[in-house]
């Protein structure tokens, strides 16, 4: 499914929201240099971030498609499953996975990572836990009973599932969670337009999609037509031992 995303490249850009600049600032005052990584950088979202923030960022990412969006931003993207990569003698100070980290294998990615570290270099993999209305998932279910609902405490496994691979790999310190909290404004257009571009629904047939929309653009139009979705943004971050000391 991970290469699904890339049947419509555009509209995941356009919709898909931005990490916080705290955790973006956090990962870079952790980390020993500049030098970054991003694993599974997709159409180059967080790629963008963190070259704005003085980073120079090289990005792996399966999907031919996503690679060739990344790179008209002027990130430069190699086409690979991350496990499979070859970093070629190259070392970075920071390995960064956002939104990506759940098709990697936990403990073959924790120890690429580890290879392509300097000692110091930080891990950091991270995903947006979405508190999406009560509502809105519900005509969701109702559209599509048949899916996997998704559920906020299936990101604590996420998060359980990179911790023990980043333990497995026997090349990390402890790993620690970090939690960011913010809040972004949709319209009725604006949640409709991102919706395609959810994990299972990138697979769904038209009509099946259709009727999805309809019943979630019905659930916001009972809301106002526009609502705050409040997200938490959740990191896992190891460090390979060495390297100088940075803050907590």
């Amino acid at each position: 499914m991970a290469e699904s995303f890339g049947v419509d490249v555009e509209r995941y850009d356009r919709t898909r929201p931005p990490y916080p600049d705290a955790l973006v600032e956090r990962v870079v005052a952790h980390s020993p240099g500049r030098a970054v990584l991003d694993v599974g950088c997709g159409t180059g979202i967080a790629a963008r971030q963190f070259r704005a923030a003085g980073c120079t960022v090289l990005g792996v990412d399966p999907d031919e498609r996503m690679a060739a969006f990344a790179r008209r931003s002027g990130i430069a993207v190699e086409v690979a499953a991350f496990e499979a990569w070859d970093p070629a003698g190259r070392v970075f100070d920071a390995v960064v996975a956002g939104q990506s980290w759940h098709w990697v294998d936990p403990v073959a990615g924790a120890a690429a990572a580890a290879r392509a570290l300097r000692p110091g270099g930080l891990l950091a993999v991270f995903w947006h836990v979405p508190h999406t209305p009560p509502g809105i998932t519900d005509a969701l279910a109702a559209a599509l009973p048949d899916m996997p609902r998704p559920a906020e405490d299936g990101y604590r496994t996420l998060d359980a599932l990179a911790a023990d691979g980043i333990r497995a790999s026997g090349a990390f310190t402890e790993p620690r969670r970090w939690t960011f909290d913010w809040q972004r404004d949709y319209t009725r257009a604006q949640w409709l337009d991102q919706l395609p571009t959810s994990g299972l629904l990138t697979r769904l047939p038209p009509e099946r999609l259709a009727a999805a929309l309809d019943g979630v653009g019905a659930a916001i139009d009972a809301l106002g037509g526009a609502f705050t979705l409040p997200y938490t943004t959740v990191a896992v971050t190891a460090a390979v031992p060495g390297g100088p000391t940075r803050p907590r």
